[in-house]
């Protein structure tokens, strides 16, 4: 009888924590909505690296996005009214993020002015949407999850095009949210919270995909959320509800976990560092970031083609 061999196990080490000076014990209506309405000071979401080496990494409830030095030191990018979760740069000025209230917008880094990007599709907004990747063509895929889950399974997942135009890939997910590829760029991972589950999408040549597959099945009481992919092709999978970062081989294999202390949501993964040899992750229910050298490098994330044209 084949016995799969058991993962090696690693404790994530603490980076940093947002300063008490910016958490705020208040209630919000995303925490009201999203977490039972418990008092959430902060939800870190979306971290991303620049090519300086700072961390970005957004605050869902609270609309705010901040950056983290190499240091560990904490600056307010920017503040508006939305619910930021994802990030990617799509020039080296300009972070896209997908949020939630607002559909996809766009933040001048230096200026922290935060402007539309693609607020609706066909005059209809968007459930939700929630993360974003990029290809090496500059074809955006984003998730648009909302509400959606086991109960009612029409999350979407959608390409935006460099030339604007949009094309709805898939509207039967129970709960998209992480989005990452695979090193030749021909297959999407598809990470499925409510499902607890990640997807495999292969992306065909005429701009379709088909023989969407279950790749990978978690357990727990929140699955799957933020992806990436190292060098290997191995894949990475942030998952929150065992406060857990699966480290998956091409088969589908845990060949590592990656924990958080008890009680640890973790939420997002992004590779930084020399050589992108270290794993940084959003510890969302205690509002730090925690992380681990890894023996394969992240593979390197492609920027947006520029402005879209009108939709």
């Amino acid at each position: 009888m084949f016995l799969l061999q058991a993962p090696q196990v690693r404790e994530l080490e603490p980076f940093t924590s947002l300063p008490d000076a910016f958490r705020r014990p208040a209630r919000s209506a995303w925490a009201d909505a999203n977490r039972g309405g418990t008092i959430t000071d902060s939800f870190l979401e979306g971290p991303v690296f620049d090519t300086a080496g700072h961390l970005y990494v957004t605050d869902i409830p609270w609309g705010r996005i901040f950056r983290i030095d190499p240091q560990g030191g904490w600056s307010l990018i920017a503040e508006y009214d939305g619910e930021p979760n994802g990030m990617k740069f799509l020039d080296a000025g300009t972070l896209l993020i997908t949020d939630y209230k607002n559909g996809l917008v766009r933040l001048d880094v230096a200026s922290g002015t935060v402007t539309p990007y693609l607020e609706r599709r066909n005059s209809e907004r968007f459930k939700g949407v929630n993360d974003l990747v990029f290809d090496a063509e500059g074809n955006l895929y984003f998730t648009d999850q909302g509400q959606s889950g086991l109960h009612d399974p029409s999350g979407r997942l959608y390409r935006l095009r460099p030339n604007g135009q949009l094309d709805l890939l898939l509207n039967n997910v129970p709960s998209p949210n992480g989005v990452a590829l695979s090193p030749d760029g021909r297959v999407l991972y598809l990470a499925v919270t409510r499902g607890n589950c990640v997807w495999r999408v292969p992306l065909l040549p005429d701009g379709s995909v088909a023989k969407v597959s279950q790749f990978f099945t978690s357990y727990g009481p929140s699955g799957p959320d933020g992806l990436a992919v190292d060098v290997q092709g191995r894949l990475l999978v942030a998952n929150p509800g065992l406060g857990w970062v699966w480290v998956l081989n091409a088969r589908a294999e845990p060949v590592q976990v990656l924990r958080g202390v008890a009680g640890s949501s973790i939420t997002n993964v992004a590779f930084g560092g020399a050589d992108l040899g270290t794993l940084y992750v959003t510890d969302s229910t205690h509002g730090r970031i925690l992380r681990a050298e890894m023996e394969a490098s992240g593979l390197p994330l492609h920027t947006g083609a520029g402005p879209v044209a009108a939709i």
